[in-house]
C-alpha cells in the first residue's frame, strides 16, 4: 500500500473519530447524585446539576470537591470511550500494525 493512500485513509478516520466524539458525552454523578456533569468528546463540559442539599455555606469546599470529583470522572470516561474508538478503528488501517 502507498503511503499517500494510508494517510488518506488515516486522516478520513480521524475525521470520523473527531465527529463521533462531538456527538459522543459522558455523564457523571458523584455524592449519591447530589452532583451530576455532562460532559461531550471534546471534553467541553455541558451541564452541571446540584442538588440545593449540596450547597452548604459554611462548607463551599465540600462542593468545590464534588465538583472536582465529578468533572474528573467525566473526563475519565471520555478517555476510555476514545481509547475504545481508536481501539477499534485501527485494524482497519493496513499495514499500520
Amino acid at each position: 500500500m502507498n503511503l499517500n493512500k494510508m494517510l488518506k485513509q488515516a486522516q478520513k478516520m480521524q475525521d470520523k473519530l473527531q465527529q463521533e466524539l462531538g456527538e459522543t458525552t459522558a455523564e457523571a454523578s458523584v455524592g449519591g447524585g447530589i452532583l451530576e456533569v455532562s460532559m461531550n468528546g471534546h471534553k467541553q463540559l455541558l451541564s452541571v446539576k446540584i442538588d440545593p442539599e449540596a450547597i452548604d455555606p459554611e462548607d463551599p469546599s465540600m462542593l468545590e470537591d464534588l465538583i472536582v470529583a465529578a468533572v474528573n470522572e467525566a473526563n475519565r470516561k471520555i478517555d476510555e470511550t476514545m481509547q475504545e474508538k481508536v481501539g477499534s478503528m485501527a485494524p482497519n488501517i493496513p499495514g499500520l500494525f
